[in-house]
């Protein structure tokens, strides 16, 4: 046996699954409470006390760590356009794992400076212009930066022709020039800023979050949890040269502040009368609904659809609704009990409801319009509709019974009928929560963590 611990420290909960990569099989997982706030070993040896008490005293050979304690990675994106420039930022940033706090267009203001200053992210990523194009607002925008007063890397990702300018300006931060994240109109070139995210996170994210506690007992953390899950997606999705993946797919991962969409496909047009409108998006697709959550951000998911939907899904009055979700939004920790039927079709409509609306956001629309032609229509994000398969996971998904309802709220309704959300996909969960463990696996041992996400999810 050749045990290997894959440990995710989390802003709430530390979870480590041990892996035995000879046999290709999970020896165990468990949890516990994540204490960022005196010493993050605690959490850890807390977890693997009762990690022993399942599978017995273990040697690891191996110990690899991801993480999104302390708020996870903190970014702010600063772009030229909003659907261009600042998209690109925008996704760059999520597909690094971030957690985008705030996105800006156009000239920085005065307001949006302070707001900077208050947000204090842990990056900052400047961008602006394609290559030989609109050099003044990218200029302008770091002598707005360079007025701020907290201090935080700033990755310079925009027109090169002022790129060593705009370093020049912010001479007095830290600063990285990497290629723009748009270098020609409606390109996104993505990949060079997420590995700049990646190598800033490793050198001083860990360190000021109080992680570099673990380095001596680990291999090193790795990466932010969120790109953890993206690398696990992209695994299984596309394969590996030994081993097939299972194609094009979109995940689910449903907290209880946030609800995190992936999808691994490009999601072009697929019919002659529909043509692609603004940035085309990466094969690897990452959003975050940072107002969609079961418990932290619980108003948030009334708020995007309405009381009388979770009222009709879970067969109790609007009033009853009303006072239980007031009551889930005070009391975070409070998850259903084995005969709490009211509580347990409040979740259901909830995490029905949330799957619902971040899947939505996540997938592209088609808009209709008359051409010379005809009826034509044109596509903004990706077309998802003939993905197969569909990845659940999230406490509210992974202990119910009703797990295959709820996802299939992230498939395509005929009451909306311009959504791009897959129409006829397979519904797999991850019940033992091992996706992220995976993706940390999978920068060791590829083949072994494709074949055991094979084996783990299971089929609804």
């Amino acid at each position: 046996m050749k045990a290997v611990l894959l440990i995710d420290f989390g802003s709430t909960y530390t979870k480590i699954t041990a892996v035995d990569v000879e046999e290709e099989r999970i020896l165990g997982t468990a949890q516990s409470f994540t204490t960022i706030e005196t010493d993050i070993l605690d959490g850890l040896n807390n977890a693997l006390a009762i990690l022993k008490e399942q599978i017995g005293e273990v040697e690891f050979s191996e110990r690899y760590a991801c993480s999104s304690a302390a708020g996870g990675l903190r970014m702010v994106a600063i772009g030229l356009v909003p659907d261009l420039t600042a998209k690109a930022a925008r996704q760059a940033s999520l597909g690094a794992g971030a957690k985008v706090i705030k996105t800006y267009s156009y000239e920085l203001t005065e307001g949006d400076r302070k707001e900077i200053d208050q947000i204090h992210p842990d990056i900052c990523l400047l961008t602006g212009g394609t290559d030989g194009g609109n050099k003044e607002n990218i200029v302008y925008n770091a002598r707005m930066l360079a007025e701020t007063q907290q201090d935080f890397p700033i990755i310079i990702a925009g027109n090169r022709s002022c790129a060593d300018q705009c370093q020049e300006i912010l001479k007095d931060k830290q600063t990285y020039i990497c290629e723009n994240v748009m270098p020609q109109l409606n390109i996104p070139n993505v990949e060079p800023v997420q590995k700049k995210i990646r190598e800033i996170f490793l050198e001083q994210i860990v360190k000021a979050k109080g992680l570099s506690h673990a380095q001596d007992l680990i291999q090193g953390i790795l990466m932010p949890t969120p790109s953890a899950m993206l690398t696990a997606m992209k695994l299984l999705a596309k394969g590996t040269p030994k081993e097939a993946g299972m194609d094009d797919l979109v995940c689910v991962d449903l907290g209880g502040a946030t609800t995190d969409v992936y999808s691994m496909s490009f999601g072009l047009p697929s019919t002659g009368m529909v043509v692609l409108r603004g940035l085309r998006e990466e094969y690897a697709k990452r959003t975050v609904e940072g107002d969609i959550g079961m418990r932290y951000s619980i108003h948030g998911i009334v708020e995007a659809t309405d009381m009388m939907r979770v009222s009709e899904l879970s067969g109790l009055s609007e009033e009853r609704c009303r006072e239980l979700i007031d009551y889930l939004g005070v009391h975070t920790d409070v998850v259903p009990g084995a005969d709490d039927g009211e509580l347990e079709a409040l979740d259901y409509a909830l995490a029905s409801l949330a799957i619902e609306v971040a899947v939505t956001r996540h997938a592209g629309r088609l808009e209709q319009f008359y051409s010379p032609m005809g009826i034509s229509y044109l596509q903004t994000g990706k077309d998802l509709t003939g993905v197969k398969t569909v990845v659940v996971t999230g406490g509210a998904i992974i202990h119910t019974k009703r797990t295959a309802q709820i996802a299939a709220h992230a498939l395509f309704d005929p009451v909306d009928a311009f959504s791009l959300k897959p129409k006829n996909a397979d519904i797999y969960v991850d019940r033992r929560y091992i996706l992220a463990a995976m993706g940390l696996l999978s920068t060791q041992y590829p083949e072994t963590a494709l074949r055991i996400m094979k084996k783990e999810l299971v089929k609804e």
